[in-house]
């Protein structure tokens, strides 16, 4: 049907919706986005429900063929989300997709999430199935050159405007980060005087951020620093910082260790798998410390308990978001006050 850009999808969405969407790519907060705007132009035609899936080696994909073809009493219409974390469903999901490909229902939106996708997977049978029926959202990783225009364009966006001195003090900030980026844009929005920035401006700010970090929040539950984490954590809360910002820094990391893992099963070396998920050089030795402190099940764990957090944010499941990002801080810590399969049972629910 059609293959689009990011900047491309709202044009498209005001057009029509598409029965079918695949999103995929490595860099989160472009791929969280493009798939905000898929959900919000589905709320506003009727899709008023919401199943998400996140698949893993137990995953029973006869559970999306099955919610396909059920309504709630109070909806008319739903969507379907299928988070696909290493970007291959393998024979049974394959088999699935192609069999609910055939004849999509006119009542359900399938919003597929996957990272990277290499050429092999675009030449499987699933993904031309996709291809055929929907559309594909192919997101890009924003290089170091593409980088300072990017951020002119969020800030003009947020009602900015930043001559290309102050622009270059925040890229050089970020390091290449677009949350990073996007979380600085939004404190300049707030604490900005006037709405022309200038170098000297932008350090300020950008110098007197909040005391406390959501990066060096995720760096120190990496390094295995729990109790650190949790005291940033509560500085952050304090602070009044958007617990989807948190949980986006932290998903993000916890999605990239997950892929890093199953490549590693999968014969390949730390520093390759690493690279190809988006971990820097310098990151990279607190990736392998956390790689050596989680097991791949505790990594599942932690997709499913995020998961979780994203439904209690959005209102969809009764919970304190805080106190579960602090439970979920603990665990990319290394601390885990259940074990694991009395976790689970408790995420059952979810």
């Amino acid at each position: 049907m059609a293959k689009l850009r990011p900047e491309q999808l709202e044009k498209s969405l005001k057009k029509a919706i598409a029965p079918v969407y695949l999103v995929y790519g490595d860099e989160s907060l472009l791929v969280q986005e493009a798939c905000d705007s898929i959900r919000a132009a589905a709320r506003n035609q009727g899709f008023s429900e919401r199943d998400l899936f996140h698949t893993d080696a137990s995953f029973d994909w006869g559970q999306l063929l099955v919610a396909s073809n059920s309504l709630s009493l109070f909806a008319e219409k739903k969507i379907l989300e299928l988070r696909i974390t290493n970007g291959k469903p393998g024979k049974e999901g394959s088999k699935a997709l192609l069999e609910y490909l055939k004849n999509p229902p006119d009542d359900t939106l399938l919003l597929i999430i996957t990272p990277k996708l290499d050429g092999n997977t675009q030449k499987t049978k699933w993904f031309k199935a996709i291809d055929s029926a929907g559309a594909l959202v192919q997101i890009w990783p924003i290089n170091a050159q593409q980088l300072p225009r990017w951020i002119g364009q969020r800030l003009n966006e947020a009602g900015l405007n930043a001559d290309s001195q102050a622009i270059d003090v925040l890229a050089s900030r970020v390091e290449g980060n677009l949350l990073a980026a996007a979380q600085e844009i939004e404190k300049l929005k707030l604490l900005a005087t006037g709405n022309n920035i200038d170098a000297e401006q932008m350090a300020a700010v950008v110098a007197n951020s909040a005391r406390y970090d959501v990066f060096g929040l995720v760096d120190k539950a990496l390094m295995g620093d729990a109790s650190g984490a949790v005291k940033t954590l509560h500085g952050l809360k304090a602070e009044g910082t958007d617990a989807t910002v948190v949980l986006w820094a932290l998903a993000r990391e916890i999605r990239a260790l997950t892929a890093i893992s199953e490549a590693m099963q999968q014969g390949q070396n730390f520093a390759w798998a690493a690279k190809q998920n988006g971990v820097w050089d310098k990151r990279q030795p607190m990736a392998r410390a956390s790689l050596d402190r989680l097991r791949p099940a505790q990594l599942q764990l932690l997709l499913r308990k995020a998961n979780g957090i994203d439904k209690a944010i959005k209102g969809m499941r009764k919970a304190n978001p805080w106190d579960e990002l602090m439970d979920l801080v603990l665990n990319l810590g290394g601390t885990f006050s259940l074990n694991p399969a009395v976790q689970k049972l408790a995420l059952s629910s979810l």
